[in-house]
């Protein structure tokens, strides 16, 4: 049984109808399954298991850095792969143990790296000479000594969404394949560093094994000529990205991508650490709306939803694809409708679907935005003063409010008048009552 299903009429959240979640936390809300999760994370450690890797598994929170979502994790023996201080203060307070958290990210600032060090965390992936160099002497002045891996740009095409690619030469991220030489090589003249690893990471939602196949050969290949040339290497962080179902796509097998993890490290005697992200969270998501209006213009039709592209941004980012439902399941024979899907913001990029075909829907009805667990609430902004909305963790017949929803006092308590403009204030009242 799917997360997500049809029973007695009406989508439920495991065994939790979702027009009730909508009726006690209102629209719009992200739903999560505690069981999908869990089951997503023990299938991909299962997997490795079986193809004789032993991982450490490094949940990658820009996917989904909910407390809730991480602690789960990290109940089931969870890392963390994190790229900012708020993320390893997150993984920390969810439980995740320091050892077993990896920093990731091109621009990792000094402060960050000093909380990261007396933090004691697992090791930093480096992307470049100068984060090294930067590295090093903020760990000297700690009196510490930083464990490094350093990430490798192999140049290789992850064939993903140009947004989301991150190991061609073009990007920005890692270290080119040509200059890691040289780079290990000032490792060890670097006395706050120790280089004990490499890494690779190619991009997100990978549907296609070979990509990763290459990289993995290209890293491990690095690795053997590196180690014999007597750098100390003892680790392979091999990355996430292995990609969902939204629609049409047939990502492989977690079993097949295990397989091609363990043929390219067999012999290396390497530790190795995996960083899923989408893949534990994407499809244990929906982000749960209601209808507004349906407007009917010239060519075409608008169901006006209470959601919008600063809860949901990836259809206007990424040109994302997402499948949509109607929460009360429609009669078998009901007709089919083409609908732009649209949101409340003053954008005509907010938009979640276009000509998409639904059965006939009506002010007041609920939609679900199915594969919305990844890259859904926590890209989320608060564009046209809207408020973040709340997310819900469902459990078998239970949930529970994970976020609640932003107040509007409290979104704009953020903001803080200077003395002029607060002194103003003050005035304005009484030159109004004055007529001065």
């Amino acid at each position: 049984m799917t997360p997500f299903h049809y029973q007695d009429g009406e989508l439920h959240a495991e065994q939790v109808p979702l027009a009730r979640i909508a009726k006690a936390v209102g629209t719009p809300v992200y739903v999560y399954s505690a069981g999908a999760l869990v089951g997503a994370y023990r299938r991909f450690a299962a997997a490795l298991a079986a193809a004789g890797v032993e991982a450490t598994i490094c949940y990658a929170l820009k996917a989904n850095s909910n407390q809730a979502v991480i602690a789960t994790f990290a109940a089931e023996g969870a890392g963390a792969d994190v790229v900012s201080e708020g993320e390893l203060r997150r993984a920390l307070a969810a439980g995740v143990p320091a050892q077993k958290i990896v920093f990731a990210g091109v621009g990792k600032t000094p402060e960050e790296m000093a909380f990261a060090l007396e933090t004691g965390i697992h090791q930093f992936n480096v992307e470049s000479l100068p984060e090294l160099e930067a590295l090093s002497a903020v760990a000297q002045r700690l009196g510490l000594v930083a464990p490094v891996a350093l990430r490798i740009n192999p140049d290789v095409d992850a064939k993903t969404h140009e947004k989301i690619s991150t190991g061609k030469a073009e990007n920005k991220f890692g270290i080119n394949y040509d200059q890691a030489p040289a780079v290990a090589a000032r490792c060890r003249e670097l006395p706050g560093v120790k280089l004990v690893g490499l890494a690779v990471h190619i991009g997100s939602q990978l549907t296609d094994l070979a990509p990763y196949r290459a990289a993995f050969e290209r890293l491990a290949a690095l690795y053997r000529a590196l180690a014999a040339e007597g750098h100390p290497l003892e680790r392979l962080d091999m990355g996430g990205g292995l990609g969902i179902a939204y629609r049409d796509e047939q990502p492989p097998p977690v079993e097949a991508y295990a397989r091609v993890v363990a043929e390219a490290t067999r012999g290396l005697g390497a530790r190795i650490i995996c960083e899923p992200g989408r893949h534990l969270v994407g499809n244990a998501g929906l982000l749960l709306t209601r209808a507004v209006y349906v407007k009917r213009g010239s060519s075409r039709a608008f169901v006006i939803v209470d959601g919008a592209m600063n809860d949901l941004i990836r259809p206007t980012l990424y040109e994302a694809w997402h499948d949509i439902v109607p929460v009360a399941a429609p009669a078998g024979d009901a007709p089919v409708e083409r609908y732009d899907i649209v949101g409340p913001i003053c954008e005509s990029g907010d938009f979640f679907a276009k000509q998409r075909p639904l059965p006939p829907l009506a002010a007041g009805d609920l939609i679900a935005l199915c594969s919305a667990g990844a890259y859904g609430s926590v890209m989320a902004s608060t564009y046209n003063t809207r408020p973040l909305v709340p997310e819900v963790l469902v459990k078998d017949r239970d949930f529970f409010v994970i976020r609640p929803r932003q107040e509007y006092a409290t979104l704009i308590a953020l903001d803080r008048l200077p003395p002029w403009l607060a002194e103003e204030e003050q005035v304005s009242p009484k030159r109004a009552a004055g007529g001065g």
